[in-house]
């Protein structure tokens, strides 16, 4: 399984590779969710950037308080994956000049509700007028040099579990491209969290983690190309999926599957216990009133396996699927009939 086979990691090398690596720096690109530099007090800096605007512009969000919620939610959660403590952030606003009050209003009281719910706040920012939105937010914290997480590190035989239940942002993305009614599926539904109190649990315990920011399978995908190491994981839709999306499927005839291929994803953290430490971290869990799914097992071979409901162990190449987006040139019509074309060759239903 090779990093370049996917589109988007060959971007991030072609732009990496231009500029010089700071010394103090921990993680190599796409290592770590947020990026890592040494500090001489025994901690790591932990800073990370994150834009929303490819979502405002394909109409994916269309209500300015989910757009301020995403802005703050999608950087945090960087740092809850690599077990930071968050200092606070930053933010830049771009703009079109004929924007009312009224919605930037919304954005901004998104953009403070996400941090009340977290307990960080906005240290400053900056505003632009521009033809289009775009919202950036960049997250610094600290992580002790003993704590960190990263998304290399897991063994054959570790246990690979879930922060929450998924599902929710590729049900809107589905609400969207398939123009379904707004009370189908509102948008309020999805109201996503970083989980930075549970990633403070799990960086005791976890052998490497990754948010599931652009879906869950995507992030397996992701981490088995890392690591060089495959998962098994069991499709046990009704524990997997939020509720929401569960019940989307069940009501449109969409298989459950998409729920968790499609790009769209929440801030869950998909993380790694090794065997031996996985009921000391239960407990640990059971004593927060954390309870993590549990989605299968790391294994030697790096390839996705499947166990579906009727117990068959299916393989899944999801490469092309992390690519269509880029193969099929944007065109949502084509991308949406390629990817259930998928969803047939994998034989799932």
């Amino acid at each position: 399984m090779n990093m370049k086979d996917i589109v988007e990691n060959s971007i991030i090398e072609q732009w990496a590779k231009h500029f010089a690596r700071a010394p103090l720096q921990l993680n190599k690109p796409h290592q770590a969710d947020a990026e890592l530099v040494e500090l001489p007090d025994g901690h790591y800096l932990a800073i990370t950037i994150d834009t929303v605007a490819e979502e405002i512009t394909t109409g994916l969000y269309q209500e300015p308080y989910t757009m301020g919620w995403v802005t703050v939610m999608a950087v945090v959660s960087d740092l809850a994956a690599v077990g930071a403590d968050p200092i606070g952030l930053v933010v830049s606003s771009s703009l079109e000049p004929s924007r009312d009050k009224k919605f930037v209003f919304e954005i901004a009281r998104g953009i403070q509700d996400a941090c009340v719910e977290l307990g960080i706040y906005i240290l400053g920012g900056d505003v632009n007028t521009t033809p289009s939105i775009s919202l950036s937010g960049c997250a610094v914290g600290l992580v002790r040099k003993d704590k960190v997480m990263m998304r290399s590190g897991l063994k054959a035989g570790d246990v690979v579990f879930c922060s929450g239940r998924i599902g929710s942002g590729n049900a809107l993305g589905l609400a969207r491209l398939a123009g379904l009614p707004a009370q189908v599926f509102p948008e309020e539904l999805y109201r996503p969290r970083a989980r930075i109190r549970q990633g403070q649990l799990i960086r005791e315990f976890a052998s490497a983690c990754m948010d599931s920011s652009d879906g869950l399978f995507t992030t397996l995908d992701q981490l088995m190309r890392i690591n060089d190491l495959g998962f098994e994981i069991n499709c046990e839709w009704e524990k997997i999926l939020a509720p929401e999306a569960y019940r989307l499927c069940r009501d449109t005839s969409t298989p459950f599957w998409a729920m968790a291929a499609g790009p769209h994803g929440e801030f869950e953290l998909v993380f790694t216990v090794s065997a031996e430490k996985v009921d000391e971290f239960g407990k640990a869990a059971n004593s927060r009133g954390f309870s993590p799914i549990k989605l299968g097992r790391v294994q030697s071979s790096p390839k996705l396996t499947l166990v579906t409901s009727s117990k068959q162990h299916l393989d899944i190449d999801m490469a092309p699927l992390r690519n269509l987006l880029y193969t099929t040139e944007g065109d949502m019509g084509r991308y949406m009939e390629e990817f259930r074309e998928y969803g047939k060759k994998w034989r799932l239903t």
